[in-house]
């Protein structure tokens, strides 16, 4: 499970005028971003994650005693579902164009999987953005079970993530509060409990600020008994 947030760092010389301008433009006028540039502003850096996502992630942004913040911040909470609608029309769209040919032509794209593929085979260095764990401390205020999303290094011997030292503390932190949840859920999928399902949900930072322990607990029976055909059998 890969690592929610993932920060990007400029040159620190660089970061004085890139705060000043996030601000300028959120006080300015709405945009697209405007979770992300509150997060430099707050949080001193940027984010990579998209702000919809940061939004849904965090407990700072969508709350109920706070509905203003939905339009203020510009936030489309129909986004992944009007996403998926879309991705899946042009997936039947694309399909039913690949049937109807006899031949088909062959275009390398800009995604990762070939050139990873390349450079493992014939051992031609590449540099990809990837997901690793966290093996060797390559971030330090990380614990070393937890995936991170790094710079690194493919050729023959594998895929290396290069170490990055410490992050700042308030970022080690908000990625914190994520990887809990995502250390016991793997807890839940290895022992099959459903009391880790629980916890999962209780450490949920955007969940624990919106409802109670019990709340946490029958919303996610709601949920496991609406997809639970998905999950093996927890006890």
């Amino acid at each position: 499970m890969s690592l929610c947030f993932s920060f990007a760092f400029f040159s620190l010389d660089l970061y004085p005028e890139i705060r000043r301008r996030a601000k300028e433009k959120n006080a300015k006028e709405k945009h697209n971003d405007m979770v992300r540039f509150d997060y430099i502003e707050k949080l001193g850096f940027y984010c990579t994650e998209s702000s919809e996502h940061n939004a849904e992630y965090n407990p700072f942004y969508i709350k109920s005693r706070y509905p203003d913040l939905i339009d203020a911040y510009n936030i489309p909470l129909d986004e992944y579902p009007q996403r998926c609608i879309t991705q899946i029309a042009g997936w039947k769209a694309e399909y039913e164009k690949l049937k109807s040919q006899s031949t088909l032509e062959h275009k390398r794209s800009t995604e990762y999987a070939s050139y990873i593929m390349e450079a493992i085979v014939s051992n031609k260095p590449y540099t990809i953005g990837g997901n690793v764990l966290n093996h060797g401390g390559l971030i330090k205020n990380l614990p070393v079970e937890s995936c991170v999303e790094i710079p690194c290094l493919v050729d023959a011997s594998g895929i290396r993530g290069t170490y990055i030292g410490k992050l700042p503390v308030q970022l080690a932190a908000m990625n914190m509060t994520h990887v809990n949840v995502h250390l016991v859920t793997i807890e839940a999928a290895v022992t099959k409990k459903r009391e880790h399902i629980y916890h999962a949900a209780m450490l949920d930072p955007h969940t624990a600020a919106e409802l109670s322990l019990d709340d946490i607990r029958n919303m996610t029976d709601e949920l496991i008994s609406a997809h639970g055909d998905w999950l093996p059998k927890y006890r």
